[in-house]
């Protein structure tokens, strides 16, 4: 479900989306229906499995730490810089964009841009591991 993910530029509804889906899968496979009335926190309990929307966010954000690694001339990072440029906005809401994603996604783990560079202490602050 989530292969290629790194590119996505989530929204709430594609979340929540992505998390009806997994439950879905995780009741077929333990067994349990909805008329069973076994909340969802126990279910992914059973299984000891973390959310789909924080492992899609640890895939971006190690991607993200990824390229930010590379050589300032690679094409990718390169592109990454003209993206992230202003450009004069139109009327209406702006449009999701993985830049956008990725900034709240820092923002609310409370990550500095610095940190891409070292990686053993980028992965310590983006992995988020199943639970025990």
């Amino acid at each position: 479900m989530t292969y290629g993910s790194e590119g996505w530029a989530t929204l709430r509804k594609h979340e929540q989306k992505l998390h009806t889906a997994e439950m879905k899968m995780l009741r077929w496979a333990g067994g349990v229906t909805r008329l069973d009335k076994v909340r969802n926190e126990y279910v992914r309990g059973s299984f000891k499995v973390a959310p789909i929307a924080e492992k899609v966010k640890e895939g971006r954000l190690r991607w993200y730490g990824h390229v930010m690694r590379r050589d300032d001339s690679h094409p990718v990072k390169t592109m990454l810089d003209i993206n992230s440029t202003q450009r004069p906005r139109g009327r209406g809401r702006p449009p999701a964009t993985w830049w956008y994603t990725v900034e709240r996604d820092l923002k609310t783990q409370n990550i500095p841009l610095l940190t891409t560079q070292d990686r053993l202490a980028w992965r310590k602050r983006t992995r988020r591991p199943d639970p025990k």
